[in-house]
């Protein structure tokens, strides 16, 4: 269990060391916190005072925490947010006069669909509204929990206790292509006999639907990997090539050349989950936004099926 009395330990402290547990690194952590490297390690110094215990320990280019900080990781991070969600005032706000950046993250397919209706919303009612929108992290970090982002809108709702979740749509997957293909993709056979484009952003060749061919004995030729949804249709556009996608969310962006398919075989979900993390449960600004966000995906599910 974590002794530290307030006399030792106050909030600003415990937050610095939330932060460096989950970096392991001063200048990450100092990064994270918006405060200079010395500054950190001057704060790193007064927590080991204050513990009486190292907390990380270089090892070569790297720290390491000590069994202790270890034992206090879990515990720290409830009392911070804990602590940040007893500080977070509750009133409710005025979008009109309304000012405050949040960020946001998903993937492109989720953004082109969702970006436009936000866009109008908080033009609307919220023009003090600043939305940073990222693209899906190259790595498994939870930056929902490290605090770099806000929201989070996923396909899978996250494990971690102190993470909230919300599923605001459920899309199915369908193929995309060409209205002139030689061969019908909403057949298992007629789809593994056109070359197909991946969209991913690690450039991953090999996915769910790879697992669907192969249970029926069947291989998909993959000829193009991208990062975007944006730039397979625009590589679809020229050619015989097909691409595997959530219907609903894509099926807004199709030029007039290309069309939707079902996916062959049983429907094949594709949850839409908004996330974010504890801390921000009684924050009423990001409560608001997550209002904002579900009933635009909402909308979005509920919309007629573009011809």
């Amino acid at each position: 269990m974590l002794r530290i009395t307030c006399m030792h330990m106050d909030l600003n402290l415990l937050i610095a060391l939330d932060a460096l547990l989950d970096e392991r690194s001063v200048g990450a952590a100092a990064d994270r916190l918006h405060l200079s490297q010395p500054a950190m390690s001057r704060t790193l110094s007064r927590i080991r005072r204050a513990t009486g215990d190292e907390i990380l320990v270089r090892s070569g280019r790297v720290m390491l925490p000590t069994p202790y900080a270890e034992q206090i990781r879990d515990e720290v991070h409830q009392l911070v947010t804990r602590a940040q969600a007893v500080l977070t005032p509750t009133a409710e706000v005025d979008p009109a006069t309304f000012e405050r950046t949040f960020t946001i993250q998903c993937n492109d397919v989720i953004a082109d669909a969702l970006l436009p209706d936000l866009a109008a919303a908080l033009a609307d009612s919220a023009p003090g509204v600043c939305l940073r929108v990222l693209g899906e992290a190259d790595t498994t970090v939870d930056e929902l929990r490290r605090g770099h982002i806000d929201l989070q809108v996923t396909d899978e709702a996250p494990g971690h206790a102190d993470t909230r979740s919300t599923t605001v749509l459920t899309d199915s997957l369908a193929v995309i292509g060409r209205r002139d293909l030689p061969h019908d993709p909403s057949t298992w056979e007629g789809c593994a006999a056109l070359p197909h484009i991946v969209i991913s952003r690690r450039g991953r060749r090999h996915n769910r639907i790879d697992d669907l061919f192969e249970a029926r004995r069947l291989h998909r030729h993959v000829v193009f990997t991208v990062p975007t949804l944006a730039l397979a249709l625009r590589t679809m556009a020229t050619s015989d090539l097909v691409t595997v996608a959530p219907g609903l969310l894509a099926g807004r962006a199709l030029p007039p050349l290309l069309r939707s398919y079902p996916l062959p075989g049983p429907a094949t979900a594709v949850p839409a989950v908004l996330a974010w993390h504890a801390r921000h449960d009684r924050d009423s600004g990001h409560r608001w936004l997550r209002t904002l966000i579900a009933d635009a995906l909402t909308a979005i599910a509920d919309a007629p099926a573009p011809q």
